[in-house]
């Protein structure tokens, strides 16, 4: 049964976090990697669960670490965590299955993106609220990008301003994440891939510079900085 937070919340929030994080370095799992001393997955259930909308967490986990993530957890939020697949989507798919049936909206999170703050959790949430089926936060692209071939020629320099960075946590209708699901036949690297796949229209809100994502140690590095810097001026 899903643990409840806030029992007039219409949110469930799902966390894939099962991923090795290969390109962190070896080590434990990227969400159990450290972050000025706290997993990344505490930082970000904490945040999650400090958003008034959000009724029920669950988190999909490596498996043979569902004990030790439970026990992380225990004193941080009441949260449902469940064995995770080999890839992100199947372990989407597993905290979708143990979500409570409640919750229509249905929003999922990057345990990497450990900074994001809770009111973007509710910006998402309430844009699915008024209407939207699906809904992801984006920041623009500020770098030039080019058009590359495989053996380094510059194909052609792309129009940035209509290129947008996706973040997490990305927002559903519960049935609309639920049919993509069920209809997948490709890998996608996070679930607005799979209900555009469906015909489903996405709605773009604006993202935070804090729900970066870690994926390399560079990426710690900085996520430390901001993290420090944010609990020197609060």
């Amino acid at each position: 049964m899903a643990a409840h937070l806030n029992p007039r919340g219409d949110v469930a929030v799902l966390i894939p976090a099962a991923g090795a994080g290969v390109r962190l370095g070896p080590g434990v799992p990227k969400a159990l990697r450290l972050l000025d001393g706290v997993p990344l997955l505490v930082h970000a259930v904490r945040r999650v669960a400090a958003a008034p909308s959000v009724r029920a967490i669950v988190v999909a986990a490596p498996a043979a670490e569902l004990a030790v993530v439970r026990e992380m957890l225990a004193d941080v939020a009441p949260v449902t965590v469940v064995p995770g697949g080999a890839t992100r989507q199947e372990s989407v798919a597993a905290a979708l299955r143990a979500a409570p049936p409640d919750p229509e909206i249905i929003l999922v999170h990057d345990a990497a993106r450990a900074l994001t703050p809770p009111e973007l959790v509710e910006s998402v949430a309430a844009a699915v609220r008024d209407g939207a089926d699906a809904v992801i936060p984006v920041l623009p692209v500020v770098d030039t990008i080019k058009e590359v071939a495989a053996d380094g020629r510059v194909l052609r320099t792309v129009d940035r301003s209509a290129l947008r960075a996706v973040q997490t946590p990305q927002g559903f209708r519960r049935a609309v994440l639920a049919a993509a699901h069920a209809a997948a036949v490709d890998a996608h690297t996070d679930d607005a891939g799979l209900v555009e796949q469906q015909g489903v229209e996405v709605r773009c809100v604006p993202g935070s510079e804090y729900a970066l994502k870690i994926t390399r140690p560079f990426d710690l590095a900085l996520a430390e900085f901001l993290l420090r810097a944010a609990e020197g001026s609060g």
